[in-house]
């Protein structure tokens, strides 16, 4: 009797040690499991966030035949150029072209909406060109594109502006009307300014086609050299916000 029961007295000792010793494995893996799978979450966080930072860009050109690649094979073009340019500097940019050859600053902003109902991720302006050869006021320009900068801000899209200069039989009045435009917007909007588009190319027969307003394909190769350095600003600016 006493023997029976010193051995059920030990089985239940042993038991309930065994319960005990269970639980406390069950809690720990518990502990061990939940560990893991916030481990889990921040290392897929922070995977999504370094995916999003690595993700490619795009940058749309948004301008007239200058940057549309005008009388010159799709290779030698403003924008496959500026796209292998940037590539090449270690910038996963995709270069979407939305020029349009005869533009003035009216159709761009006619235009506007539908050629950037995919938001990208900045926007590269570049008209005027045609509002000046056409001897258009100098008011109505500033006017379109302010309110092309308008809709780019209401979008919270970055920019950079680039500038344009008339043509000097346009005679000095006109000229320095026109060519305030682009310093005063880019102020106004708080946005970046490249001066002057053609910069370096400009009235160099060796660098423009036989118009001698379009660049070739060495002019054009001046052009994506000279503004990569502010284009690559505009991305990181993009990226800051």
């Amino acid at each position: 009797m006493n023997s029976v029961f010193g051995q059920g007295h030990t089985v239940n000792k042993f038991t309930y040690k065994l319960a005990k010793q269970l639980r406390k494995s069950a809690t720990q893996a518990c502990a061990a499991l939940a560990i893991a799978v916030f481990a889990l979450a921040g290392f897929s966080y922070e995977t999504r966030a370094q995916e999003s930072d690595q993700a490619t860009k795009t940058l749309v050109l948004f301008g007239d035949s200058l940057m549309a690649g005008y009388g010159l094979a799709h290779e030698n073009g403003f924008a496959p150029k500026l796209e292998a340019a940037l590539k090449d500097a270690g910038h996963d940019v995709e270069v979407v072209n939305s020029s349009v050859s005869g533009d003035t600053t009216a159709a761009g902003l006619a235009r506007l909406d539908w050629a950037l109902v995919d938001k990208p991720d900045a926007v590269l302006l570049e008209l005027g060109a045609n509002d000046a050869l056409r001897g258009m006021e100098p008011s109505q320009t500033r006017e379109n594109l302010a309110e092309i900068l308008e809709k780019l801000r209401g979008m919270d899209v970055d920019v950079l502006l680039a500038g344009m200069m008339a043509p000097p039989n346009m005679g000095t009045a006109y000229g320095n009307e026109f060519n305030s435009i682009y310093p005063d917007l880019a102020s106004r909007y708080q946005v970046d300014l490249y001066p002057f588009f053609l910069e370096g190319v400009a009235a160099e027969p060796s660098l423009n086609q036989d118009d001698g307003m379009h660049p070739n394909a060495d002019g054009v190769d001046v052009i994506v050299k000279s503004i990569l350095p502010d284009v690559i600003n505009l991305l990181q600016t993009s990226d800051a916000s």
